[in-house]
């Protein structure tokens, strides 16, 4: 009898679990089937990067800074080789291959050459626009000076208003993947915690009412054996 009781209140707790957990549950299972839905590189538009050159390693010059530094990394640009450098203060900037020289922020014309170059899709080049690092897009969340390059095909180009580098390309496809990963961990403002207390007890409740119901499920498939 008293197992019974307890069994009643385990069935009891399951049902009021699975009411709690049933809206989450749905929307993990959703969200995860649209995010696989495409191949992460097509989310990604890996397709539309346009491949360049090696860096070629002969005459190179090396930048002509001074100060101490983080890092110094050779890249190569839609326009030649260059070097990116990023000081102690955070400052990121580009010295050119061939001469040394500091590049000049990036132009409205300069970004507008760049994405054009860059991109290896079809669409035209419809917009290009400036965001200032406190006022990023939400499919960015860089907070640095950005040009967007935005195309026909609804892909956005996000290049470094001071160093010229390519940093984001968004998709429409990687917006709604970017959509349905905020409701996948349950943060849509900043869709980058996914360990937020919300998150965490909400699992915890999904995780109970499973493992309540698999006892109820061994309980009465028994019972039914001995009947």
């Amino acid at each position: 009898m008293a197992m019974q009781r307890i069994m009643r209140l385990f069935a009891k707790w399951h049902i009021w679990l699975a009411w709690l957990t049933g809206v989450p549950i749905l929307m993990w299972t959703v969200s995860g089937l649209v995010m696989v839905a495409q191949p992460i590189e097509s989310v990604r538009g890996e397709n539309l990067r346009a491949q360049l050159p090696p860096v070629p390693t002969d005459q190179l010059v090396l930048p002509q800074f001074n100060g101490p530094v983080q890092s110094v990394t050779l890249q190569n640009f839609v326009d030649g080789p260059g070097w990116i450098v990023v000081e102690d203060d955070g400052g990121r900037y580009r010295y050119s291959a061939t001469d040394g020289s500091l590049y000049n922020p990036v132009s409205l014309e300069g970004a507008s050459e760049i994405a054009e170059a860059f991109y290896a899709g079809d669409a035209a080049l419809e917009e290009v626009t400036y965001f200032p690092a406190d006022s990023v897009p939400l499919d960015f969340r860089n907070p640095v000076n950005v040009w967007q390059a935005h195309f026909a095909d609804d892909t956005n180009l996000y290049i470094n208003a001071q160093t010229g580098e390519v940093q984001a390309v968004r998709t429409g496809w990687w917006r709604v993947y970017d959509f349905f990963w905020g409701l996948h961990i349950m943060d849509l403002q900043t869709r980058d915690d996914f360990n937020h207390p919300t998150l965490l007890v909400f699992a915890a409740l999904a995780v109970l009412g499973s493992l309540l119901g698999c006892v109820l499920m061994f309980r009465r498939r028994k019972a039914r054996v001995k009947a």
